[in-house]
């Protein structure tokens, strides 16, 4: 089976699950209290854009160096997130079947996105002829 070419950020695995957290994150913030509406709200949800733009924008960088940077920047932001998850649980805005829901597919992003940067680093180091 031939694999299909990548031509767009939105081929990359990396940036279709990071995408669906997103996605995860505007549904469950929906319910959390108004009060939150400047506070944790708005942070999870730029948290979570940043993952999937920072991804995009690294991307389309001519050099390695450049997409690994801005892959790195999207590992921060997933990390960020990662904690306000925790901090949404502990101040009880996610029942535990939610907060599972949302730190399982944050990993699986935290994972493909390690396998991004690895696998830009070697094609930094191991140029195509």
């Amino acid at each position: 089976m031939q694999e299909k070419k990548i031509t767009s950020f939105m081929d990359l695995n990396t940036w279709k699950e990071a995408h669906t957290l997103v996605l995860m994150i505007y549904r469950v913030t929906r319910l959390f209290p108004k009060t939150e509406l400047f506070g944790l709200i708005s942070q999870m949800r730029r948290a979570a854009v940043s993952v999937t733009s920072n991804i995009a924008e690294g991307f389309c960088r001519e050099s390695y160096r450049g997409k690994i940077q801005f892959y790195a920047i999207s590992r921060g932001s997933l990390t960020e997130l990662q904690d306000q998850i925790i901090i949404a649980r502990d101040v009880d805005y996610l029942v535990q079947h939610q907060y599972d829901q949302l730190m399982n597919h944050s990993i699986l992003c935290h994972r493909l996105l390690n396998g991004l940067i690895k696998k830009t680093k070697y094609f930094s180091q191991h140029p195509k002829f």
